[in-house]
């Protein structure tokens, strides 16, 4: 389970961090938050290969190799939204995707295919929930996790194209950026915490995700096995349950 998370370090540090050749405008411009939340703007990086020049029909030279692929940061919105979904509200409950059925859910198989992405933040809040004696509701304590050197994470992640039917075609924002966070089961001592966690990537386990070359699900679905980076948890005030909330003092120990 991933539902709210932290990405404040500007695109210039990212793109360093993760390799990043062409950083777009959008993802340059978004603002730091402390509380990012479903359907929120969310940058993330991908392997995309440029398209070839267009050759002449006559053109008696051999056709040049695929051009290798360029590394990006862009910004979708979190919540994916399947090509085929009728209204962009569809995304507002698909913000994660759980890796077991990533290869069958419709929503997410062709994407699994080729459309992998990494989604970089810096943190992210789960809540852990304990009845208690005599009150109707479980107590709910939010946690910030976060790698232990404080690098970004990379959260392995889809991302999918939806075209706006209520735009036309040759309007630049007919097409619509989204993604979703691949979460597995917890281990490691989150799982005292909540029964699932997102997927972060180590730096060896990112190419593989993100390379357009592999497009098998067996494939794909091997880079979710290499080893994790090391993380580090603690408790933060309630502030972070409210997106109104969005500022540095949510990340701080509670």
């Amino acid at each position: 389970m991933c539902g709210r998370y932290a990405s404040f370090r500007e695109a210039q540090a990212l793109a360093d961090a993760f390799d990043v050749e062409e950083i777009t405008e959008r993802a340059a411009q978004l603002p730091a938050s402390y509380n990012v939340a479903p359907t929120d703007g969310a940058r993330i990086v991908v392997d995309r290969v440029p398209k070839p020049a267009s050759e002449a029909p006559d053109d008696a030279q051999a056709r040049q190799p695929a051009p290798p692929p360029r590394r990006e940061l862009h910004v979708a919105r979190w919540g994916l939204v399947p090509g085929w979904a009728k209204d962009v509200s569809v995304g507002a409950r698909m913000f994660n995707a759980r890796s077991d059925s990533l290869a069958t859910k419709s929503a997410f198989a062709k994407s699994l295919r080729g459309r992998r992405c990494v989604v970089v933040a810096d943190g992210y809040y789960e809540w852990l929930k304990e009845d208690v004696p005599g009150q109707p509701k479980p107590k709910r304590t939010p946690f910030y996790i976060h790698r232990s050197d404080d690098q970004p994470l990379a959260f392995a992640g889809l991302y999918a194209w939806w075209p706006d039917p209520a735009k036309s075609r040759d309007d630049p924002d007919r097409w619509v950026l989204s993604t979703t966070i691949v979460t597995e089961d917890a281990r490691g001592g989150l799982e005292e915490i909540h029964d699932r966690e997102p997927v972060v990537l180590s730096q060896e386990a990112i190419g593989p995700w993100l390379d357009p070359a592999i497009t098998t699900p067996d494939e794909a679905l091997a880079a979710l096995t290499l080893p994790t980076p090391p993380l580090s948890w603690y408790e933060v005030d309630s502030r972070v349950g409210s997106v109104q909330n969005n500022d540095a003092s949510l990340i701080q120990p509670s």
